[in-house]
C-alpha cells in the first residue's frame, strides 16, 4: 500500500524523530503529536514537519487509507488520538516495526546492549560515513559531528541502534551486530534478568553473518547460525582488543587496536573516557567486518566528536569542570563515574542524579545509592516518570536512604540552579534520563560565568 501521510503519536522521542525525518527526506507529509516542545521537536518544525502537543484527533490526516501512523510504546495506551486511529481504519505500527520495514532489503548493521549501543552505533555510523564507505543510520542520541540523529546514504548499508525496550530490537534481522550488554533493565518489561538474557538470545538468533560480542556475555554458538566474534577493552583472550593503552592528561586514550588479522597502530579516540575506548572497539570490529580497511577505521576514530549527552563535557577548567551523561541505570552510573574519577584524578565530584521511572527506582535502588556513593557529594532529585504512573511508597528516597557518603541532597528539580549558584563545585557531573537535559545549558552558563570571576 502506498502512503501519502505519515502521522507520529510520539514525535519528540529520540527513536521517533529518525524516522519522522527519514519519511520527511523521502517527500512524505509528516505530521505528529508530543506531550511538550523540546529542541529536538522544535528541530522538527524548523525542518517543516508540523507538530502540535495536545491530545487531538482534529490533527490527524483524515483519509485513513493514505496514512500510517507510527506510535512509541511510551505513550500510554488509552490515550485518545491512539485509541482514535486504531478504531478509525488506520494503520497502525510500533517504531520497531517501522524500523524494522525500513531496515528490510539494505544491509543492516545493528548494535544492541543494555549500555553503550548509542555511542557504538554512532561511531559505526561516522566511521562508514569519514570513510567514505557510506550509509543511512537511525541513532538514538545526537550526534555532534552531524547535529543529526539520522543520516542518509544512497548506499544500500543501514546502521541501527537496536532497542530492548519493549522487545523492539526483534524486528530487526541484521546482517552483522553487536551486543554491548545485556544487564537487568526494564524489568516492567521483562520481570527478571532471565527473561531479558532470553530476549538478547533471540535478537541473536536473528543475525545472518557476524555477531560481535563483549567478552563474557552468555552468548554461544547454539543461540545462533551466525559466526561470533569477541571483543573487549583490554582482554587478549578477545578477537578485539586495545592493547599499548597510553592516556594523556586530558582523559583522551590512544591504543593499538589487536584484531585477527594483525594490529592497527596507534588508534586514538575523538573523545575522552576508557569507556569509549571500549566502544570504538566495538565499533571498528563491525566496520572491520564489512570491510572498511583499518588505515580509515583508524582516521574516523580519531575525528569522532561524541554524542550529545554521552559523557558530554560542557566546561573543562583546571577549577571547574561540568559533564552531562545519560546515564539512568546503576552499570552507566558505574562506568561514568569511573571514567570521570580517571580523567580527573584527585578532584571533587558532585553527582546530579534524576531517577529515571519509578519500576527502575524500585527494582535497582541499591545498585542506584552503591554507584553514586562512588561520588563525594550526591544530589538526588526526583523521580522523572516518563510513561509511568506513581507507585506507591516508591521515590527517591529508597536511594538517597542507602547512599552512604556523608554529603548528599535531595531537591527536586526547580530547587537544582538556585543551590548549584551557591554552591562550589570541582567536578559536577548530570546524570539522567529524563528532562535534566533541560537544564546543561543554564548550568554550564552559571559555571563559566563563576569561572570568569575568578
Amino acid at each position: 500500500m502506498t502512503y501519502e501521510n505519515i502521522y507520529f503519536i510520539g514525535i519528540g522521542g529520540i527513536g521517533m524523530s529518525a524516522i519522522a525525518r527519514y519519511y520527511n527526506f523521502k517527500g512524505y507529509a509528516v505530521s505528529g503529536y508530543d506531550r511538550t516542545p523540546s529542541d529536538l521537536t522544535r528541530e522538527l518544525e524548523k525542518e517543516g514537519i508540523r507538530i502540535h502537543y495536545t491530545d487531538d484527533t482534529s490533527y490527524i490526516p483524515e483519509d485513513a487509507a493514505s496514512t500510517l501512523v507510527i506510535y512509541t510504546p511510551a505513550v500510554p495506551s488509552d490515550m485518545g488520538e491512539l485509541v482514535y486511529v486504531r478504531q478509525h481504519g488506520y494503520r497502525v505500527v510500533k517504531r520497531s516495526a517501522a524500523l524494522g520495514e525500513i531496515s528490510g532489503g539494505q544491509h543492516c548493521l545493528a548494535v544492541a546492549g543494555t549500555h553503550g549501543k548509542t555511542t557504538t552505533s554512532t561511531l559505526l555510523a561516522h566511521i562508514l560515513t569519514a570513510s567514505g564507505t557510506g550509509c543511512s543510520a537511525f541513532l538514538g542520541g545526537i550526534s555532534k559531528n552531524y547535529g543529526t540523529n539520522l543520516l542518509m546514504s544512497r548506499t544500500p548499508v543501514l546502521v541501527a541502534e537496536a532497542d530492548e525496550f519493549d522487545r523492539s530490537f526483534l524486528q530487526l534481522h541484521p546482517d552483522i551486530a553487536a551486543i554491548t550488554a545485556m544487564d537487568a533493565d526494564h524489568l516492567d518489561i521483562y520481570s527478571d534478568l532471565d527473561h531479558v538474557r532470553d530476549a538478547f538470545r533471540q535478537f541473536a538468533s536473528q543475525v545472518k553473518g557476524t555477531l560481535i560480542t563483549k567478552l563474557g556475555l552468555d552468548i554461544t554458538s547454539t543461540e545462533t547460525k551466525a559466526g561470533i566474534l569477541r571483543y573487549s577493552y583490554n582482554d587478549a583472550r578477545a578477537d578485539f582488543y586495545a592493547g599499548n593503552i597510553r592516556k594523556d592528561d586530558c582523559g583522551y586514550f590512544t591504543f593499538d587496536l589487536n584484531w585477527p588479522d594483525g594490529i592497527i597502530h596507534d588508534c586514538r579516540c575523538g573523545v575522552p573516557g576508557w569507556v569509549n575506548v571500549e566502544n570504538s572497539i566495538a565499533a571498528a570490529a563491525i566496520a572491520i567486518c564489512y570491510g572498511v580497511s583499518p588505515e580509515r577505521i583508524r582516521e574516523a576514530l580519531a575525528t569522532f566528536s561524541g554524542v550529545k549527552r554521552r559523557f558530554d563535557i560542557h566546561v573543562n577548567t583546571p577549577h571547574c569542570s561540568y559533564i552531562d551523561d545519560y546515564a539512568h541505570h546503576p552499570k552507566e552510573l558505574e562506568s561514568a563515574i569511573s571514567s570521570i574519577r580517571d580523567i580527573f584524578p584527585g578532584r571533587k565530584l558532585t553527582a546530579v542524579f534524576q531517577p529515571h521511572l519509578y519500576t527502575r527506582t524500585r527494582d535497582f535502588a541499591d545498585d542506584f545509592a552503591a554507584a553514586l556513593s562512588k561520588a563525594d557529594r550526591l544530589i538526588l532529585l526526583d523521580i522523572y516518570p516518563a510513561r509511568e504512573e506513581p507507585i506507591p511508597g516508591v521515590s527517591s528516597e529508597m536511594i538517597f536512604d542507602k547512599v552512604t557518603i556523608p554529603e548528599k541532597v535531595l531537591l527536586t528539580k526547580n530547587e537544582l540552579l538556585p543551590y548549584l549558584e551557591n554552591t562550589d563545585t570541582d567536578i559536577l557531573a548530570t546524570f539522567g534520563a529524563g528532562d535534566i537535559d533541560r537544564l546543561c545549558a543554564p548550568i554550564t552558563e552559571m559555571l563559566e560565568k563563576r569561572t570568569r570571576q575568578r
